[in-house]
């Protein structure tokens, strides 16, 4: 187990980007090298709701579920350091990226599409933005909508074909860095900003 950085021990760490960009995975794997606990936000939405993600989508709308995103992602932001896997839509609300980049370290997964196709291909349940048409022009629709605002994230790591302990190792190199130099950097990926 890795030792934790003073940055590490003071902040959560909210992995941001979209649906297949390994956000939970390698938040687990991450938790587990600081010594942290994970959480899934879209589990603890599940939880709060009392019903699917997909339920809420279907019987309350989208707005409903932004809704009780926003109040779980500030429950967990205001309680002690963990790591957090946050829903794909949670940054691009204002208050709750406010929220994020004021109090944690954002570290956005950035995946390109064919990636993202082919693993959001592997579990299509519970992804209420895919249902119906093309995956992939829908996940270029979100990609389009999302790169620039995830692009505020303080790291951006690109998410490639790598099993997620070797992600995470790249992700725990740059808390790393950017907790030794404290600073941030002017430009995104792989660099600490």
């Amino acid at each position: 187990m890795t030792s934790q950085t003073t940055e590490n021990k003071e902040k959560s760490i909210v992995l941001v980007g979209l649906m297949g960009a390994g956000k939970s995975s390698v938040g687990r794997v991450l938790a587990h090298k600081l010594g942290l606990p994970f959480v899934d936000s879209d589990d603890e939405v599940e939880q709060a709701a009392g019903c699917s993600i997909e339920d809420i989508f279907e019987f309350y709308g989208e707005a409903a579920f932004r809704d009780v995103e926003a109040r779980v992602l500030k429950r967990l932001l205001d309680g002690p350091p963990q790591v957090i896997a946050s829903g794909g839509g949670a940054f691009m609300n204002d208050e709750t990226r406010r929220r994020i980049t004021d109090g944690a370290v954002a570290v956005w997964l950035r995946a390109d599409l064919a990636t993202l196709e082919r693993r959001t291909r592997r579990r299509h349940g519970g992804r209420p933005l895919l249902k119906g048409g093309s995956t992939r022009a829908k996940l270029k629709s979100l990609i389009d909508e999302r790169y620039p605002v995830y692009a505020e994230a303080d790291i951006i790591i690109d998410s490639m074909d790598e099993p997620p302990d070797k992600t995470a190792g790249r992700v725990l190199d740059r808390l790393r860095v950017a907790a030794a130099t404290d600073r941030t950097a002017p430009d995104g990926a792989e660099t600490p900003r």
